[in-house]
């Protein structure tokens, strides 16, 4: 038997050191190493097969064939569709609807012939069979397996030879040669690179599920978004039915795109229009009130920000944002002080983006200016108008990237006024009245009067 010796890892990089340190040398993280015990002598063998070197003119670019799941947004993030050979890790936090999405898309694959194989290791076969129940979908070819054990599911894995293989989830997941607890950072990282090696060498999808600290960063070492291929974020609140899918890393696609799902009784629903159901509930002739266009991905998405402009009582104004980035609300907040009169020195603001959705496009800026300008005058927006542009600090509406796109998508939708960048052009559709502006001051005066 080796002796143990111990180790402490970082586990914002995987930084290992033989003594702990109160900062990383590497990442500059403060108090993230932990204690591992790891076998003297440990670590891969090194292969002494020479490794075929070929010239970069001869490597093949046949577009590889996807496993398309049949859930439009999930395969629509993924770039078209799982493919072979790949590792995909989803993240969220607890209760979001992580494992009622892998589970759909196991089901879905398997009732197309494809083999699935299940991996639970936080639920009996009885709970995930019970889920499945509540889907309304259970077919054979879906296999499960409850256990922790990476030996065993890698032996189920060479036995059944499927085509994909779900874990659910990575933290629950040990090897029985490493010495430390299951979901510790040695444990998490050779365990993934145990199901890496086995993915590429034999050509089999693999799902993983992650979970996320308090923080929402995925638990374990930063070099489980390494070595995955594509990093998956399922967001959205307890409170909303509404959940969000978006790519953040993408080795075989873009890291653009979003999935819209429902949460309902029978699980997640794809939302196949999202911007006529955030629109939905949108109040008439509300003051505070706006629709921006922003683009997430190839996807231009109608949202509604509203913004509440009150007299402060005390001797400092509040600034509150939800949806919308703090930083870029207060920079706002002076451009509409500075450039267009506005004085809101003594009043908080409160601006929010209906739908519990987050908007980073910096199109979005002149909806959020007109929004708290509109708040501020206590004037409404007429209803069918959308409003679409950056703001720079000199109060300049400058342009944004696809503003047709974005245009054709408000006139889908029935609106029948845009306001836009002066500096954008072209041809718009039919039955939408185009209101180019230059600035935000003259903005105001177009909307507000």
């Amino acid at each position: 038997m080796p002796t143990a010796r111990i180790r402490y890892t970082c586990q914002a990089c995987g930084h290992a050191s033989p003594k702990w340190l109160g900062r990383c040398p590497d990442c500059g993280e403060w108090n993230t190493f932990v204690e591992e015990v790891a076998p003297d002598g440990g670590g891969r063998a090194r292969s002494t097969t020479p490794a075929e070197v070929v010239s970069i003119a001869e490597v093949s670019v046949q577009a590889e064939p996807r496993a398309v799941t049949g859930i439009g947004e999930f395969d629509r993030v993924l770039g078209g569709g799982i493919v072979p050979g790949s590792l995909v890790l989803i993240g969220g936090d607890p209760g979001v609807g992580k494992s009622t999405l892998v589970l759909g898309a196991a089901a879905r694959l398997a009732g197309q012939g494809r083999p699935v194989l299940y991996v639970s290791g936080e639920e009996s076969a009885r709970q995930t069979r019970m889920r499945a129940e509540r889907l309304g979908t259970m077919p054979p070819g879906l296999l499960l397996l409850a256990e922790n054990n990476l030996d065993v599911i890698l032996q189920a894995i060479e036995t059944r030879t499927p085509g994909l293989v779900v874990i659910d989830s990575i933290q629950s997941v040990y090897r029985p040669d490493i010495p430390a607890a299951p979901g510790s950072v040695g444990q998490v990282r050779e365990c993934t690179g145990s199901l890496l090696a086995v993915a590429k060498g034999r050509g089999i999808s693999m799902l993983i599920v992650g979970h996320v600290t308090k923080e929402g960063q995925l638990a374990g070492p930063r070099v489980l978004e390494h070595l995955v291929d594509t990093v998956l974020y399922f967001e959205g609140d307890q409170h909303h039915t509404y959940r969000v899918l978006r790519a953040t890393k993408n080795r075989f696609g873009s890291t653009n795109e979003i999935g819209v799902f429902e949460m309902g009784p029978q699980g997640l629903t794809e939302v196949l229009n999202p911007s006529a159901v955030f629109l939905a509930e949108r109040p008439v002739a509300t003051p505070g009130s706006t629709i921006v266009c922003a683009l997430e991905g190839t996807r231009p998405l109608l949202l509604e920000i509203q913004a509440l402009v009150a007299p402060t009582h005390f001797g400092m104004p509040r600034r509150t944002a939800a949806g919308v980035d703090y930083n870029r609300l207060v920079l706002l907040l002076a451009v509409l002080e500075k450039r267009a009169g506005l004085h809101l020195a003594m009043h908080d603001v409160y601006a929010s983006v209906t739908g519990g959705l987050t908007v980073d496009d910096p199109a979005a800026d002149l909806g959020v200016a007109v929004a708290v300008a509109s708040a501020f005058r206590d004037r409404p927006v007429e209803q069918q108008t959308v409003v679409i542009g950056e703001v720079g600090l000199a109060g300049e509406v400058r342009a944004v990237r696809q503003i047709h796109q974005r245009v054709r998508e408000a006139a889908r939708l029935g609106f029948r006024r845009a306001l836009i960048p002066r500096a954008s052009g072209g041809e718009w559709p039919s039955g939408v009245e185009i209101v180019s502006v230059g600035t935000v001051a003259e903005t105001l005066a177009a909307l507000l009067g």
